[in-house]
């Protein structure tokens, strides 16, 4: 997800779409709407009123008059204040709902991502997609969005009532609109940039802030302290730049809305109180025209303040709608079978593979292994080793040949189903924040703790669980078990998924000598009649598999049965 350019999509294609996230409470809205120009129209009461307390009743002596008048300006402000509360809340909970509904999305939608989409997006950068533009928006349907249109029919009214009482001194006050729009569309050219800039300065700082937090222990140890700050601080400053921008453009536009604002009142004290003087209007019309004008000019001011609202949202939008219209570079053409189970024949057929285009990782690879077989795939650094894994769970897609599950192309096979199938142990091992019985029944919640007891026992992590305050409940935290506990833990979490095919992937590199000859047993036992795929540099750890695959720089040196190999005293043999 590259930076946008701004000009991706249009604000009229983008605030179409935000208002179908508005469709499932379309109801709401109305209502909410409603009360929204009901809070306008009595609004718009005040002033005509005291036209005619003025004119009809204080010039009369009417004080019966004063009294009915009093009453319904109170009552006035009674409704109004209902109205308003009711509609603060209704669009409060349509703003939250909205942004329940998009960051479930997005967050599901991330999860559709293959691994080469993660591969070139930071994860400060999705972060701000999630929290900080979804918020955003939120604030725009809240703030933004509805009452802009209460701002305009307050206008519209304001307008029509003043042009009711007097349409002379209304053309007089039109003579300042021109100058508004020119500096209105002046300022909403520039701050549109500057607001644009200014997310993406967010999402940068988002992504160095992650990446340094996640690295600190990195950063301490090469002492990037201070080189690093005055990077954050480079970014931070680019930020501060935009805000400042920003900062300058409203400083320009506020002060000019309340210039104009004076002028307009100005000329009606100077053409109306003329007419008045003259007698041509009423004390009450001049004096109601000028609260009204008071009055037009605020919206305009809320306008302004809206409009950096909406164009933050539109900038936001933009980054959220460009997430969600990215495609998945695996889609799911396949539709998932409940009862769906492998034997665990694997055989890879010509396989090519590239993270980047034409750079082939894996070239022309072939192997083929039995249902409960088990395979050690050898070979220096970078020779393609893990890249063969990427393959197999369909992380990333192939770019020629086929990879047969069963005799079945990989492409005739739901993606979430194969997974099912194959039970994955890394070198970093990733636990969740939540107990130790949750994580290891990660891919298998209904299994019992009996059992998962027994599995644990297995793999000797009951020992060092059973050791721990709260047992199998005790809650993960950083730094609470070592790096080899971790590792112990998901192998256990790959038996519990019952897997046809389990891949360890330096699954014992933080594992110490004393704790890998307990598991040695153990693997063994994980390895019984499932089809195994072990990624290994200590050859303790091949010392039972059935067939080795020798790698270098993605093709095949070696293939075959163990002792085969070491009988033709070849490279696996020299290993």
């Amino acid at each position: 997800m590259p930076h946008s350019d701004g000009h991706r999509y249009r604000d009229w294609v983008l605030f179409k779409r935000v208002l179908v996230h508005l469709k499932p409470y379309s109801s709401l809205v109305a209502l909410a709407i409603l009360l929204l120009l009901a809070v306008s129209v009595l609004n718009l009461a005040g002033p005509y009123l005291t036209k005619v307390v003025i004119d009809d009743h204080i010039k009369a002596g009417d004080l019966k008059g004063l009294d009915v008048i009093a009453a319904v300006y109170l009552s006035v402000l009674v409704f109004s204040f209902i109205f308003q509360f009711c509609q603060t809340y209704l669009m409060q909970v349509i703003g939250q709902k909205v942004m329940f509904d998009l960051r479930s999305k997005v967050f599901a939608h991330l999860h559709k991502m293959s691994f080469s989409y993660f591969d070139r997006n930071p994860i400060g950068r999705m972060i701000t997609r999630v929290v900080n533009d979804v918020e955003v928006l939120n604030e725009m349907l809240t703030s933004g969005l509805i009452l802009v249109f209460s701002d305009l029919f307050t206008l519209f009214g304001i307008f029509c009532v003043m042009f009711y009482l007097d349409w002379r001194l209304t053309l007089v006050v039109c003579i300042v609109f021109p100058f508004l729009a020119t500096a209105t569309r002046m300022y909403r050219v520039r701050a549109r940039d500057a607001l644009r800039r200014n997310r993406i300065h967010v999402s940068e700082l988002n992504s160095y802030l992650e990446e340094n937090i996640s690295g600190v222990d990195t950063v301490q140890c090469f002492n990037r302290e201070t080189k690093n700050y005055k990077k954050f601080s480079s970014i931070n400053g680019e930020r501060l730049k935009e805000d400042l921008r920003t900062v300058k453009y409203n400083a320009f536009y506020m002060p000019s809305i309340d210039f104009f604002s004076s002028l307009a009142i100005a000329m009606v004290f100077w053409y109306g109180g003329g007419r008045f003087v003259q007698d041509e209007i009423q004390l009450g019309i001049l004096v109601a025209f000028i609260q009204y004008l008071q009055k037009f000019f605020e919206p305009i001011r809320d306008l302004a303040e809206k409009f950096n609202i909406i164009q933050t949202a539109m900038a936001s939008s933009e980054r959220i709608f460009e997430l969600l219209d990215t495609p998945e570079q695996i889609p799911e053409s396949v539709p998932s079978k409940n009862d769906f189970k492998l034997q665990g024949a694997v055989e890879f057929k010509n396989v090519w593979f590239s993270y980047k285009e034409e750079r082939f990782i894996l070239k022309g690879l072939s192997f083929y292994l039995e249902a409960g077989e088990s395979l050690a795939i050898v070979g220096a650094t970078g020779s393609g080793k893990s890249t063969i894994i990427n393959a197999l769970c369909e992380f990333y897609d192939i770019a020629k040949g086929d990879i047969l599950f069963d005799g079945r192309s990989i492409k005739e096979i739901n993606k979430y189903d194969l997974r099912k199938q194959i039970a994955l142990v890394q070198q970093d091992v990733f636990l969740f924040s939540g107990s130790i019985l949750e994580n290891i029944r990660l891919g298998n919640p209904q299994m019992g703790q009996d059992e998962i007891e027994s599995i644990s026992q297995t793999v000797n992590s009951h020992n060092f669980i059973s050791n721990l305050p709260l047992k199998y409940e005790q809650k993960l935290n950083q730094g609470e078990i070592s790096s080899g506990q971790r590792q112990l833990l998901s192998f256990a979490r790959a038996l519990v998924a019952e897997p046809k095919i389990l891949v360890l992937d330096e699954a014992t590199s933080n594992v110490d000598l004393e704790t890998e000859r307990q598991i040695q047993q153990g693997i063994k036992e994980m390895t019984r009649g499932r089809t195994s795929i072990i990624i290994a540099h200590r050859l303790s750890t091949l010392m039972h598999v059935d067939k080795v695959l020798v790698l270098r720089n993605g093709e095949v040196l070696e293939f075959g049965k163990r002792k085969e190999l070491l009988q033709q005293k070849g490279i696996f043999y020299q290993l």
